[in-house]
């Protein structure tokens, strides 16, 4: 495990701008740094990233954190490897304080190591195998896009990997999938006579591999199988080198084949990445979203192409956002991708992609095929056909907008068809939400509304809400902090109860700015709320010019507080009752220094609403 001291030292050094400008065009803009968010499609730069804060914050979908955070989100990395990447950016040496087995990452790396020298072997071997080179020139495919996509050739031996490891036995070789061990004990290679397209991740590294025949063998494509470092259901072919082109163009094209997408790269449209062997998943689909708000699959138009495109939508529907779009292209029976750009050319492809069948009309079309709406029978059937799929729909809006158009096209009402799904009609569930507990001046923090903009009017920041805003601001003022009076009945209270303590623990605050201060809170019960208050302090800062006296302010509000909740336990004691003539005399003293204490507070001036 790496030491704190390490990580908020490493942030102290690094500059965010840096590390973001090396992924991202940043543009100056008064004291911060702008970008278009690369976490979700946007035309208009919304994400900032703050020099002095070293924090980045996007006002689009609310995206935030750290140069740490930014490289666990945007590169796909753990936070062990996110901070190794950093610490080799400015020449430091990363320590282990020992609490975590070290052999665990020793084994994954052995892994890497393993794919990695296959990889390299396979590229050798492509050069030297004429059959190999002559398929994929016959497949228009250039020597530049082979080496691109480091595509190689598997010689037709059993054992040939055997020339580039000295221990053919390693159990890394199963491990990384690279050999097969048969019953009778005798391993061989896993690909042979085999065109080999390795299989990335995020960071470029190569996890598994892809493996086409040559002829007319079986099966056509072999994937390498599930590994410690490779999961089909998660990964996507191609996206290490689409992800910028993805950003580029707006949108990401799925399609079905390795060889798809090095065709399409081939000819300009770069943005296409391929599920490995199995249907979309919602994975792949949350992956994909992250990079873009619009997604289009590329089916071939037969039969088992639609049926491919219905799995792909019936995988999203839990994954889908009023704030992006799906489309599916379905292209002439006689082409597939690779043979369409090859015919018509990379615009008539972009064409095609732009015009692609959304979602909605995908599915609404799919199910009245099957049922027939000249008759009272059909139109039921399509409302039951239905149902099953549009509740599945995450999407708020897009559900209601599919409600709509399943209530015309069966000659329903919409109010009978959200009956029948069992979903409560608006007024109805207005009405319930405001019943609810903790609903707040039209505020309900849902999933969604943490990520947008907030409409209305919100309740004002409680005391200790204020508080930590301030202190995130400004994280050497909790030094000033009284903790006897801070309340612990809060997200907020706590928060700035564990900063306290770590003063007081003699932890230096962290000096790498309020990005620094997030990561320190990391893993710990406060995580979610330091980096929610962070996220609204970089949205409306407080102005430095009366910051200091507005935290003046708010300490006394505090004092003022704890005064008033001690008053009125004292209050509801007397009226209880039951007390001695001692105990009377002592309690209305006391109530008389509160009271006292309290109008002096309020004759100051600097505290309201007491």
């Amino acid at each position: 495990m790496i030491p704190q001291s390490f990580v908020q030292d490493l942030l102290a050094r690094v500059d965010i701008v840096d590390v973001i400008e090396r992924h991202l065009p940043l543009k100056k803009g008064g004291a911060n740094y702008f970008a278009c968010c690369p976490f979700h499609g946007e035309k208009s730069a919304s994400f900032s990233v703050s020099p002095s804060k070293q924090f980045y914050h996007c006002f689009g979908c609310g995206a935030h954190g750290s140069a740490i955070g930014f490289l666990m989100e945007y590169s796909g990395l753990g936070f062990v490897e996110a901070v190794k990447e950093l610490a080799g950016q400015v020449g430091l040496q990363v320590p282990d304080d020992g609490k975590h087995a070290q052999h665990q990452d020793d084994g994954h790396d052995q892994l890497l190591e393993a794919t990695a020298a296959a990889a390299r072997f396979y590229r050798e071997q492509l050069k030297h195998a004429p059959v190999a080179i002559d398929y994929l020139k016959r497949r228009g495919l250039s020597g530049e896009i082979a080496a691109r996509f480091g595509i190689g050739f598997a010689p037709d031996d059993w054992q040939a990997l055997q020339q580039i490891f000295k221990d053919y036995q390693d159990k890394a070789l199963s491990d990384a999938g690279l050999v097969i061990d048969n019953d009778a004990g005798r391993r061989y290679d896993r690909f042979r006579n085999r065109i080999i397209f390795p299989i990335h991740d995020r960071r470029g590294r190569v996890i598994a591999f892809g493996g086409r025949v040559l002829d007319s063998g079986e099966p056509k494509y072999l994937n390498s199988p599930e590994t410690p470092l490779f999961e089909k259901g998660r990964e996507l072919y191609g996206l290490f080198l689409a992800q910028k082109p993805i950003r580029d163009n707006g949108f990401a094209l799925v399609v079905e084949g390795y060889m798809d997408v090095v065709a399409l790269a081939q000819y300009g449209v770069e943005n296409a990445v391929a599920t490995l062997g199995t249907a979309t998943t919602p994975h792949h689909i949350n992956t994909l979203l992250r990079q873009t708000d619009r997604i289009v699959f590329c089916f071939d138009g037969d039969t088992a192409g639609r049926r491919a495109a219905w799995r792909a939508l019936e995988n999203s529907l839990e994954a889908l956002r009023d704030d992006a779009a799906l489309a599916f292209l379905f292209l002439p029976a006689e082409h597939d991708p690779d043979s369409f750009v090859r015919a018509e050319g990379a615009d008539a492809f972009r064409s095609a992609a732009k015009a692609a069948l959304p979602l909605t009309g995908f599915l609404m079309q799919e199910l009245i095929q099957r049922c027939p709406l000249d008759t009272p029978e059909g139109r039921a059937r399509l409302v039951h056909e239905a149902r099953p799929l549009i509740t599945r729909v995450a999407a708020p809006l897009l559900r209601l907008q599919l409600v709509k158009s399943l209530a015309d096209a069966s000659e329903l009402s919409q109010q009978e068809v959200e009956h029948a799904f069992g979903f409560q009609p608006q007024g109805q569930q207005r009405q319930q939400e405001e019943r609810k507990p903790g609903r707040r001046d039209g505020f309900f923090p849902s999933s969604a509304q943490r990520t947008t903009k907030h409409q209305g009017r919100r309740k004002p920041p409680s005391t200790s809400g204020t508080l930590l805003r301030l202190v995130l601001q400004h994280p050497t003022w909790a030094a000033r902090l009284p903790v006897d009076l801070l309340p612990n009945d809060s997200d907020e209270g706590r928060a700035l109860i564990a900063i306290v303590d770590l003063v007081s623990l003699g932890e230096p605050i962290p000096a790498g700015g309020l990005g620094a201060l997030i990561e320190r809170f990391r893993e710990t019960p406060h995580s979610e709320t330091f980096a929610r208050v962070a996220s609204e302090q970089v949205e409306t800062e407080f102005d430095e010019a009366i910051v200091e006296t507005l935290f003046e302010d708010t300490l006394r509000k505090l004092h003022a507080d704890t005064v008033t909740r001690d008053i009125a336990q004292l209050e509801n004691r007397i009226r209880e009752g039951g007390l001695s003539s001692d105990e009377s005399r002592q309690l209305a003293h006391r109530l008389a220094e509160l009271l006292m204490e309290k109008r002096n507070l309020v004759t100051a001036g600097k505290v309201s609403d007491l």
